[in-house]
């Protein structure tokens, strides 16, 4: 059973970076894309980022484009997300998650993912 924790969210101000951390656990991250998600209240959680099992691509929402960066650390099974020029719209609860399936393709729909994070909460002050 794989298991997910996030790490690493607060509050920071606009402008602001945070690094958040996603430990796995129950399984060889080198074999699974990864995705991270949010969800800010009253609203759908929408996809952030993704990368490939070979952490060889990368995917991200418009929105964070050119703001966040995906990594992994498959050595020590380890999922990253580093959050650059944060503001206010980026408050969110934060979700790492894995597919069910090995060696298969990152998506950006959240239904593709099997095992998720309890989510780490982000607060971007004005």
């Amino acid at each position: 059973q794989v298991q997910l924790v996030e790490s690493g969210g607060g509050l920071v101000q606009a402008g602001g970076s945070l690094r958040l951390s996603c430990a796995v656990s129950g399984g060889a991250l080198s074999m699974y894309p990864a995705g991270w998600f949010r969800q800010a209240p009253g609203k759908e959680r929408e996809f952030v980022a993704a990368i490939s099992w070979r952490a060889d691509s990368t995917y991200y929402a418009d929105s964070v484009k050119d703001r966040f960066v995906i990594s992994k650390d498959n050595a020590n099974n380890r999922v990253y997300l580093q959050m650059n020029s944060l503001n206010p719209e980026d408050t969110a609860t934060y979700y790492c998650a894995t597919p069910r399936s090995i060696f298969g393709i990152p998506t950006r729909a959240a239904s593709q993912y099997h095992y998720w994070g309890q989510g780490t909460q982000v607060t971007v002050s004005s």
